[in-house]
């Protein structure tokens, strides 16, 4: 999987939270720690520096309910960046592992999945041996799959420039390239996967979750502008001198201008 920098989590991290479908995020809460079981399981795929978990505790439930979060990622280093930000009373555990080894997930006693700004970046075949080691784990168990921030291949920009379209269809057919999964499903993702788990008996709900950014993020906008300039510098139907273009056009707007990336929620729950 294509690695992420602690300095860019960091960065994304107040952007997603305010992104969030704060009605799915409620669901999902409230699904993995106020079930029959105190001691419920969260696995947190490509946990990152932990996002996720800290959003999920913005919300209060009993003190009898103290779930395990189980990090898993392919990185030591933002795996302990996770594990040093945490609660030291909640139970917490690492999993330092390449996500391509599906059956070594450790799903064991999993009520709740979740993931945030993955599920665009991996394959078809990695949700059907995904789905397929979750049926295994759960054994008629209540389980949900809570799966956020997953970009949906729109982007509105304010001013607009005459290259914007062109460089977000060359983007967006960077988003189905490997990012370490095979092809990706890129802005298909939760289309894809909502098939997928419907198929398995799951109910699944989907919700916009646009980042909405203006001069405030103007770091993070900086960033995005940068790293979309890089994804399209292959592209034959952009020549290097519009690319420039629109590089410095954008660039120049960072801190008086907006944007608007779709990203869609996804929760799936199935009950026994």
């Amino acid at each position: 999987m294509t690695g992420f920098s602690v300095d860019w989590l960091n960065l994304r991290e107040a952007a997603d939270r305010q992104a969030r479908n704060s009605e799915l995020l409620r669901v999902a809460t409230t699904f993995a720690f106020s079930g029959v079981d105190s001691q419920a399981v969260v696995v947190d795929l490509g946990a990152g520096t932990g996002s996720t978990y800290r959003t999920f505790g913005q919300r209060r439930f009993p003190a009898e309910f103290a779930p395990t979060w189980r990090f898993v990622d392919n990185d030591r280093g933002l795996l302990g960046e996770a594990a040093r930000r945490a609660d030291q009373n909640h139970l917490i555990e690492t999993y330092e592992l390449d996500l391509n080894q599906v059956a070594q997930l450790p799903l064991i006693a999993v009520r709740l999945i979740t993931a945030s700004a993955l599920f665009d970046l991996v394959s078809a075949p990695f949700i059907d041996r995904l789905i397929a080691e979750v049926d295994a784990a759960s054994a008629g168990r209540p389980v949900g799959i809570y799966a956020a921030l997953n970009y949906d291949g729109s982007t509105c920009w304010d001013p607009v420039h005459p290259f914007d379209q062109q460089v977000l269809e060359a983007f967006n057919e960077d988003q189905t390239t490997d990012k370490g999964f095979g092809p990706a499903l890129g802005p298909d993702a939760c289309n894809y996967v909502k098939q997928a788990l419907e198929q398995a008996g799951f109910g699944v709900q989907l919700a916009a979750s646009p980042w909405q950014l203006e001069g405030k993020d103007a770091q993070l906008v900086a960033e995005l502008i940068q790293g979309i300039g890089s994804a399209v510098q292959s592209c034959p139907e952009l020549v290097r001198e519009d690319i420039a273009d629109w590089l410095a056009f954008r660039l120049a707007h960072v801190a008086t201008g907006s944007c608007t990336v779709g990203h869609t929620d996804l929760l799936a729950i199935r009950e026994p």
